[in-house]
């Protein structure tokens, strides 16, 4: 099993190259240390055709945003990257494209975020690439120019002088499950990505989401009310937030990655952020459970010893087709995503679960998809609430 040395492995011979003793089984196939490293690196690379040094112009780099979060599938994209950046210029003498590494600091959002510090070491072992780091809650700057997102809350669109720093705790403060302020943290982390991206002209987005990942967002996003939106949220391509969102793990499971982290010469595990395991735990048995820590326990589990099972499940969600979207497309206030049949908040899709309820002018005039009507209820949304 890919992440595990299995008893008697030593014992066999890589199926590759025939030659050096295996070291682990990838999906029924023992290789060796060198064979199962060119295979990740193949797997990640063989989806970034387009960045080739022939589809780039001589006097034009290109600029591509790694966001990295030092989980172990960012810091493997890095890795992968900055090897396959290094091999273009050997060959070619240049390459096909800049890399700009990004870390949102979340520091007090959230749970457990990783340090600063972890990317002056990630700036120590890949030097080569351009960072820069931005507060999350600078997001509320990046996106003056959408009104939508300041006026979710009434005290926030109230009170104009409030600073960013201030206006996301506020937000969050107001939602009453770890469910909501989870989704919340990840849509407006993705936002600023977007925006940071776009104010650093780069072309596209290259996410380090693994095939476990991408399942996880699969049911996780369908369970939140957000499955319409999945066509945009897992595909390779442009995407509806205006910029190109790329996948180059979308063929690896997470257990290949954190086997890698460990073979990789020299060892990624300086790099990865592990948040303790005593926190994990408590929150596996408490209320602050969320959906998407439910998703991920779950298919942790699964790709163990079905894998298969990880991989149908974004190999299917990715047959469902983009909706084609207009200048004059709706989008939710929030998360902007595409409503294309304009049906907002738990009206448009509740069914008879909320027929007994009436939807206020305010939640209409908020534009907040089902998903994200979840998120944040009529009442806060109102100001009626916490």
């Amino acid at each position: 099993m890919p992440g595990k040395h299995v008893s008697g492995i030593a014992e066999q011979t890589c199926r590759r190259c025939k030659e050096n003793s295996a070291v682990l089984v990838v999906r029924t196939e023992p290789l060796c240390r060198d064979c199962f490293v060119k295979y990740v690196h193949t797997k990640a690379i063989k989806r970034m055709e387009s960045f080739r040094v022939r589809n780039s112009a001589p006097d034009q780099q290109r600029k591509i945003l790694l966001p990295i979060s030092f989980g172990v599938s960012s810091v493997s994209l890095l890795n992968i990257l900055d090897h396959h950046l290094k091999t273009q210029k050997s060959k070619t003498g240049r390459t096909g494209f800049a890399l700009v590494v990004l870390f949102v600091d979340a520091t007090g959002v959230g749970r457990s975020p990783p340090d600063k510090a972890l990317l002056d070491l990630a700036k120590e072992r890949f030097p080569e690439h351009e960072y820069t780091s931005i507060p999350l809650h600078e997001v509320f700057d990046l996106v003056s120019e959408d009104t939508s997102l300041l006026e979710i809350l009434p005290t926030i669109s109230s009170n104009k002088s409030l600073p960013s720093s201030e206006r996301l705790p506020v937000l969050l403060n107001s939602l009453a499950s770890a469910t909501a302020r989870a989704d919340v943290i990840t849509i407006l982390r993705t936002r600023l990505i977007v925006e940071q991206a776009k104010k650093l002209e780069c072309e596209g987005i290259l996410w380090g989401d693994s095939t476990t990942k991408l399942a996880e967002k699969t049911l996780a996003e369908t369970a939140k009310g957000r499955g319409f939106s999945l066509p945009w949220q897992i595909a390779d391509g442009e995407s509806h937030l205006g910029i190109a969102f790329n996948y180059p793990l979308r063929d690896l499971l997470k257990k290949e990655l954190v086997a890698y982290v460990d073979m990789a010469d020299p060892s990624l595990s300086p790099l990865v952020h592990e948040p303790s395991k005593t926190a994990n735990q408590l929150s596996m048995s408490s209320k602050n459970t969320t959906i998407d820590d439910l998703m991920t326990q779950y298919f942790e589990s699964v790709e163990a010893n079905f894998p298969s099972i990880v991989s149908n499940v974004v190999r299917t969600s990715g047959k469902l087709e983009v909706t084609p979207i207009s200048t004059s497309t709706p989008h939710c206030s929030l998360c902007s995503n595409p409503v294309t049949d304009g049906r907002f908040g738990i009206h448009g899709w509740g069914g008879d679960q909320e027929d007994g309820l009436v939807p206020s002018l305010t939640e209409r005039s908020k534009g907040l998809c089902y998903g994200c009507t979840r998120s944040i209820p009529r009442q806060s949304a109102n100001g009626d609430g916490a």
